[in-house]
């Protein structure tokens, strides 16, 4: 947990929810996407986020990249197998989102409910 510790570099990337929603994407898809068909599987993100989020996970080397020689030319996107690793973990957390979110909205219910019935200071 140290601050230069080189795995924040790591857990940064893999907490941006946009990471996390492309790598599930693509592992569900089981096999290479083109862009728009990600931004289909990814309702809400922007052409810019979206754009960004490719080129860092390529650089990272969670995603692969292949441009085809075509006019215009068409470009799909792909799991590597340390992708397929993290992507594995993105789908892991979405089946907890989705089998918790009851409880978690329940809690933030109650935290408001407790937090307006608190005494307040007379000015």
């Amino acid at each position: 947990m140290d601050t230069d510790c080189p795995s924040r570099t790591v857990v940064e990337v893999l907490a941006n929810k946009w990471v996390l929603y492309v790598l599930g994407s693509l592992r569900e898809h089981d096999g290479p996407m083109r862009f728009n068909q990600l931004g289909r599987a990814v309702p809400g993100v922007t052409q810019k986020m979206l754009t960004q989020t490719l080129r860092m996970l390529e650089r990272d080397g969670l995603v692969s990249r292949k441009v085809y020689p075509t006019v215009p030319p068409r470009v799909e996107y792909g799991l590597t197998p340390l992708g397929n690793e993290a992507a594995l973990l993105a789908v892991t957390i979405g089946e907890w989102a989705l089998s918790h979110v009851g409880q978690i909205l329940a809690a933030r219910e109650a935290f408001a409910t407790a937090a307006s019935a608190e005494p307040r200071p007379l000015d």
